[in-house]
């Protein structure tokens, strides 16, 4: 199968992951709700929160995708694909403002703990919640690699988190449920808590990563490199520059061509290498700059 996606498909592909999202958020919701309710546990209560703190965060990153895909304008003339990460510092700060509050919880648990009322409806709605998890992460995940979009792949990391956590829950709800474990839940309410600090971390310098714009790693910079001295007619190449910009990446580099090319010629060559970094990034925006290699030479002596 072709790794390569054009911007359109990249687009439509964004617009069903943040669909798939949102809707499996709330949905988790909804079934937390009633097994904490029917429960009274903590670290059911603690994925609850996680999961709202997820439909906000997913509605947000649903609203920044489609704002980074509107095209360049008079004000904004690289695009809106920082929007991203703006979203994500938004979650960033949502997911650690739902831990702080998690952790409230625990305490209180810790110093008046009670029995699990309900254990196999609880187990079963983890169960229930892991396996719609799992579906979406895989989605995420096959979405992110097609599209490079740090928004998605953020929301997939904290949806991967999620699956252990609710593994700990299920383990949480069978401890106290079975055996009377009575501090069991607040334990792996706590756990949750130390998750959603981490996630929020992770987040975070990912997005900022972006904002602050980030080159590319160094194994994508010398595939460019390659790309660029596979032409038989460039000399060598310096200041490479590069950065994500949602859907977009940014590619600029001088290039040394011999003394005496013509206009045209630097011209052509230049059109021909830019084709090349296409046909492996479609979704780039490449600026070249042609140097003579006299000029080059004399500038490094």
């Amino acid at each position: 199968m072709n790794e390569i996606t054009t911007k359109q498909e990249s687009e439509k592909l964004l617009k069903r992951a943040t669909t798939a999202s949102v809707s499996v958020a709330v949905t988790l919701i909804i079934l937390k709700t009633y097994g904490y309710v029917e429960s009274g546990s903590v670290a059911i209560f603690g994925t609850l929160l996680d999961s709202v703190m997820d439909s906000l965060s997913s509605i947000i990153i649903f609203a920044a995708v489609r704002f980074s895909m509107v095209p360049a304008d008079d004000d904004h003339r690289f695009g809106h694909g920082k929007a991203e990460a703006i979203a994500g510092l938004l979650q960033a700060f949502v997911i650690t403002a739902t831990s702080i509050l998690l952790m409230y919880e625990v305490v209180d648990k810790i110093k008046n703990p009670e029995e699990i009322a309900k254990t196999e409806l609880g187990i079963g709605i983890i169960i229930a919640s892991i396996v719609l998890t799992v579906l979406l992460v895989i989605y995420q995940r096959y979405v992110a690699k097609k599209t490079k979009s740090i928004a998605i792949e953020a929301d997939g990391m904290h949806y991967t988190g999620d699956i252990l956590l609710n593994l700990g829950v299920a383990i949480s709800l069978v401890l106290g449920g079975y055996f009377n474990m009575v501090y069991a839940d607040p334990l792996f309410g706590g756990i949750a808590c130390l998750y959603l600090l981490h996630s929020a971390w992770e987040v975070f310098k990912a997005s900022t990563d972006v904002l602050m714009d980030k080159e590319m790693e160094d194994d994508e910079k010398e595939k460019i490199i390659s790309i660029i001295k596979s032409h038989d007619r460039v000399i060598g190449i310096h200041e490479l520059r590069t950065r994500y910009s949602g859907l977009n990446i940014f590619i600029q580099f001088h290039m040394e061509l011999e003394n005496g090319i013509s206009l045209f010629d630097a011209h052509e060559i230049s059109d021909q290498v830019e084709v090349k970094i296409m046909e492996n990034y479609p979704t780039a925006e490449v600026f070249i700059h042609a140097d003579p290699e006299e000029v080059v030479s004399g500038s490094k002596a």
